[in-house]
């Protein structure tokens, strides 16, 4: 019977939360099956896998069964994602420190994940008629862009250095990274998976340390070191709903004693927000769609 299939994978997890995300944990299990060419039945339904949408239950119920044990322990791993479409969201505000303070920046980012956000000028953007970044990037970012104003996308920026912190950080350099990070992406989202697999590629040249920690620890020791010749941005994305209350109020503590811009994206409504703390002056920047199909420019 379907529900014995899905049970006998999911059987010790009753009372799993909703932040837990269950139901994307098993399908991402699947999904790596599927990625990996072990379930090439379900796969001629996944367009991931070059397949087309049908009726994928029979063979879907099929994987549940035959790989029961390993599915049992791929459901206990966390999800793990990272979507370069909000840094199309982000860029606007880079590019405001950038203008505002003439100086390099030094990029800090808590909730990392692989790395790929960090390596946001390495894209192309396609802002309606606005374009920024290398014309032969890998990815290129199409996004609409909308209301009156525009972000600055002719002030100057140079990176100065790149890292970042996860609790669980993925290496997207090796096969195991790239499965990881795929895997997690609905398999009809053949434009997510595309961006996906551009920032990849991106990622084999453009080196971004990411080391294994949490958000307020590390952020901490970042900010007691001193970078006089560059501009300190801490940045996140979708990353604070995900905290302890303690580690949150640990890690704001932090960013608010130093002078730092703290530029994130956070869910507010139906879209995200995105906020930059700048020279003391803390202001909403710009809305925009959760994976960045849209930005809405309010600077």
């Amino acid at each position: 019977m379907a529900g014995d299939a899905v049970y006998g994978v999911l059987q010790g997890h009753e009372d799993d939360g909703g932040p837990s995300v269950l139901a994307l944990r098993l399908m991402g299990a699947v999904h790596r099956l599927v990625l990996r060419g072990d379930a090439p039945e379900l796969a001629a339904h996944y367009p991931s896998a070059g397949g087309r949408p049908g009726d994928a239950w029979p063979a879907f119920a099929d994987v549940l069964q035959d790989h029961r044990d390993e599915l049992r322990g791929l459901v206990e791993n966390p999800v793990q994602t990272n979507e370069p479409g909000r840094c199309v969201a982000l860029l606007g505000g880079f590019l405001e420190v950038a203008r505002v303070t003439g100086m390099p920046l030094r990029l800090l980012e808590v909730g990392a994940s692989a790395g790929l956000n960090l390596r946001f000028d390495r894209y192309r953007y396609e802002l309606g008629d606005g374009r920024w970044g290398p014309p032969n990037s890998p990815l290129v970012i199409r996004s609409r862009l909308e209301g009156p104003a525009r972000p600055p996308l002719g002030a100057p920026l140079e990176i100065a250095s790149r890292a970042g912190c996860d609790p669980r950080p993925v290496d997207p350099r090796t096969e195991e990274g790239r499965l990881t990070l795929t895997s997690y992406v609905w398999p009809d989202q053949v434009e997510r998976l595309e961006r996906l697999r551009g920032a990849l590629a991106v990622a084999r040249e453009v080196d971004a340390s990411v080391e294994q920690s949490g958000a307020a620890d590390w952020i901490e020791e970042r900010l007691a070191e001193q970078t006089p010749d560059s501009a300190t941005v801490v940045f996140h994305s979708i990353v604070m709903q995900y905290l302890p209350d303690e580690e949150r109020e640990r890690f704001e503590r932090a960013v608010n004693s130093q002078d730092v811009a703290w530029l994130r994206m956070e869910p507010a409504d139906e879209a995200a927000d995105v906020r930059l703390m700048l020279a003391s002056e803390d202001r909403r920047i710009a809305r925009a769609g959760y994976h960045g199909d849209f930005v809405e420019w309010l600077a």
